[in-house]
């Protein structure tokens, strides 16, 4: 029989419905990160340069493109013929078939894969944040303290804590309290959503909470745990760690990058970042084009001038364009004399000649205000948008448009443009 001492299981199910058009046809995981990476890259590159050689990812939402950028997890040299990287999608069985309906559901809905390498602990996953972490170190914290659970957890601001899961320790770092989402928090530290468990205690939590329906780790298997007096302690992390999980917040982890001395630096020789990368020519550059503080993708051509901005690969810029404080995916092509202030434009976006995005005062966004803020502008995957229109800040467009959805050739700030046949 194969034996693992620990395996990991990467949580890449999750629509990220709060990235509003950004996730309308690809899951959040495989959203692009820093002009040539995907979100998803971060934790499974952490696995590899953590020793871990054996991780499942379980997907759910329009998986296809995540499918496609693990392959058989080459870059992150995982590949393997014991292990490696396996893609583990919901999927019928004999009595019934059903969706992941949690994240502890998920799981459980994958003993059979764990139990194939029997590990001594598994590893869980989310695949949805920005940051490097040694897992091994924190295997060792667990393997010191005799723990049966032990979870990630990271100081942030008092008053952000009501966000996050939070966990109160006594002196030893055992977990005494675990709370989660608290209006009232008792602590700072917050759980980041990564956990060891000891194998035969997660598969009894497991087992036994098979039928509570959307069965999740926060809710439920922690609780359920804690109740039973295992010995859960909490590993203190203090690097960087981004939840992407909102458009600001995605905006700004990407405008980090580009800081003279960035806070996380993509480029460490001894902690790679790896990803499935397309092989094409290096990008050209024209000599009237300015570029300043930005990071440019490979196979670009850009012929305007470029400020504080994340640029992928293959994408165009015309003549007499200035993007500014802008996230431009890949395969994006923007024509000439445009004006791009603080936008997000998703993968294989046209956008015609003397286009402004960005105009006007910030006007909370009508139908999600809670989503389309920050002043930005965010534009869906494969959208067109129009020769010479304005579009003003906290606004969301998906679709083929043509001129006529422009009122007077303007989508006032606050308005979102979705076509027909488009998701929200």
């Amino acid at each position: 029989m194969i034996k693992k001492e620990m395996i990991a299981m990467l949580l890449a199910g999750g629509q990220g419905s709060r990235l509003g058009v950004l996730t309308a046809k690809v899951a959040k995981p495989a959203v692009a990160f820093g002009g040539k990476y995907r979100i998803i890259d971060f934790p499974l590159s952490n696995c590899i340069n953590s020793g871990i050689d054996t991780v499942g990812v379980l997907t759910q939402y329009q998986p296809l493109r995540l499918n496609t950028h693990i392959g058989i997890g080459i870059p992150w040299d995982l590949d393997r013929n014991i292990g490696g990287v396996t893609i583990l999608p919901p999927y019928e069985k004999s009595a019934n078939s059903e969706w992941y309906t949690g994240t502890a559901n998920a799981i459980y809905q994958n003993l059979n894969y764990m139990e194939t390498f029997n590990p001594d602990y598994v590893l869980i996953l989310s695949g949805d944040h920005i940051y490097k972490m040694d897992y091994e170190v924190m295997l060792d914290y667990h393997k010191e303290h005799n723990a049966d659970i032990t979870i990630a957890a990271m100081p942030v601001p008092i008053e952000e804590a009501s966000r996050f899961g939070v966990v109160v320790t006594d002196s030893e770092g055992r977990i005494t309290e675990f709370e989660e989402k608290p209006p009232k928090p008792k602590s700072n530290l917050a759980s980041m959503g990564i956990y060891i468990f000891s194998w035969p205690v997660l598969k009894e939590a497991l087992v036994k909470l098979s039928e509570q329906p959307s069965c999740d780790f926060g809710k439920h298997i922690i609780p359920y745990c804690h109740e039973k007096g295992s010995r859960i302690f909490a590993y203190e992390y203090t690097g960087y760690w981004k939840d992407v999980g909102t458009l600001s917040s995605y905006w700004e982890a990407n405008m980090e990058l580009i800081d003279i001395i960035p806070e996380f630096n993509l480029y460490e020789e001894f902690w790679k970042i790896y990803t499935n990368s397309d092989i094409i020519p290096p990008q050209y550059i024209s000599d009237n084009s300015v570029i300043e503080k930005s990071i440019i993708g490979e196979g670009s051509e850009i012929y305007g001038e470029i400020h504080s901005s994340v640029i992928g690969s293959g994408v165009t810029v015309g003549k007499g364009t200035v993007i500014k404080d802008s996230i431009i995916m890949k395969d994006v092509h923007i024509g000439e004399n445009c004006v791009i202030d603080k936008s997000i434009i998703a993968e294989g976006v046209e956008i015609k000649d003397s286009v402004t995005l960005g105009i006007g005062g910030e006007v909370p966004n009508k139908t999600k205000p809670n989503i389309y803020s920050g002043g930005l502008v965010t534009i869906g995957e494969n959208s067109v948008i129009p020769e010479g229109v304005q579009v003003g800040k906290n606004t969301a467009i998906s679709g083929v448009t043509v001129k006529e959805d422009y009122p007077e050739g303007v989508l006032e700030s606050g308005e979102t443009l979705i076509k027909a046949g488009e998701r929200a």
